[in-house]
């Protein structure tokens, strides 16, 4: 499968999914546990995909036995400790807060991306970071700063915190994967690979969590949520975000994190009753003078590609 629609296309939707996701995530926090919550998201959507990718995976078998330790930590980061993170913390902080600490994963990937020797941040996607961070401060604070003032962090808002550090990761390793004729795998192939290793990883905690918590009660509500997650938040954000990561690289993708908040807003707009305020206008407008900024930049790394600090031949990964 070869996603050709426009990245900052792929990247909004990606947003929009899991703008949802917290929605679906806080709202049913009180009734399905965390690790419940993920282990479920992920067997529901490996079942689905299933049909569609055994033959792609069983085609791609040694290309991804070479790779296996690449696609097994993209897996542990951006499936496992991300969402499970995230659903924690759901449960133990405000909406508030998680967007707050959210919104600095497009200023921790450059910071990774740099730690791990990956792309460089130029001086105009700096700048479109700082603008679309004063979108979000202005959305998630409801454009009275003292609600920023009176802010107090919590253990979940922690959990916030080293799920953005995962995601980063999760991120800057998208770009690692291998490329060109013979070597390439595909979205759904990647996608299929890691979402079983995830089921794998995660099904220990899982029972951990089920024997000394509990499990969840099976009925309309959380079908929905389950089916939610799967298909939406798993199936067609990983891959409107893979293959958006792949086209425009770590640092200008993450910027469209900022979308989560606003969609997030929308979303509790249209199923929560709550409703349209100033603020929301006034947030959208730097957040999208941000994202054009950045989308716009040429990455410093790619003017260095002919000199000797080049990226890692993602062969040599893993």
């Amino acid at each position: 499968m070869n996603v050709q629609l426009p990245p900052a296309l792929l990247l909004s939707l990606s947003a929009l999914f899991w703008g949802g996701n917290f929605v679906v995530g806080r709202w049913a926090s009180t009734d399905i546990p965390p690790l419940n919550l993920t282990f479920w998201r992920w067997l529901a959507s490996g079942a689905i995909l299933l049909p569609f990718v055994s033959s792609a995976i069983w085609a791609e078998r040694e290309r991804i036995k070479r790779h296996f330790v690449l696609l097994s930590v993209l897996a542990v980061t951006g499936m496992v400790m991300f969402h499970s993170f995230t659903y924690i913390a759901l449960g133990t902080t405000t909406a508030i807060n998680a967007a707050v600490v959210l919104a600095s994963m497009p200023m921790v990937i450059p910071l990774v991306s740099r730690v791990m020797g990956d792309e460089r941040l130029s001086v105009r996607q700096a700048l479109g970071i700082v603008i679309s961070v004063f979108g979000v401060v202005v959305i998630v604070s409801r454009g009275e700063w003292r609600v920023l003032v009176n802010l107090s962090f919590t253990p979940g808002d922690m959990w916030v915190l080293a799920s953005v550090l995962a995601w980063s990761v999760y991120s800057v390793l998208l770009k690692r994967l291998p490329k060109g004729e013979g070597q390439s795998l595909s979205p759904l192939v990647v996608l299929g690979t890691t979402n079983w290793i995830a089921i794998l990883v995660l099904f220990p905690f899982y029972l951990w969590e089920f024997q000394t918590v509990g499990g969840f009660e099976v009925n309309t509500a959380s079908l929905l949520v389950v089916a939610y997650v799967a298909v939406f938040a798993s199936i067609a954000a990983f891959v409107c975000w893979n293959a958006g990561v792949a086209k425009v690289g770590a640092n200008k993708a993450g910027l469209f994190i900022h979308l989560i908040p606003l969609f997030a807003s929308v979303f509790s707009i249209i199923f929560l009753g709550e409703s349209l305020q100033t603020y929301h206008f006034i947030g959208i407008a730097p957040i999208l003078v941000g994202i054009v900024l950045t989308t716009t930049a040429k990455s410093p790394a790619a003017k260095s590609d002919q000199g000797s600090d080049q990226r890692p031949d993602p062969e040599k990964v893993a």
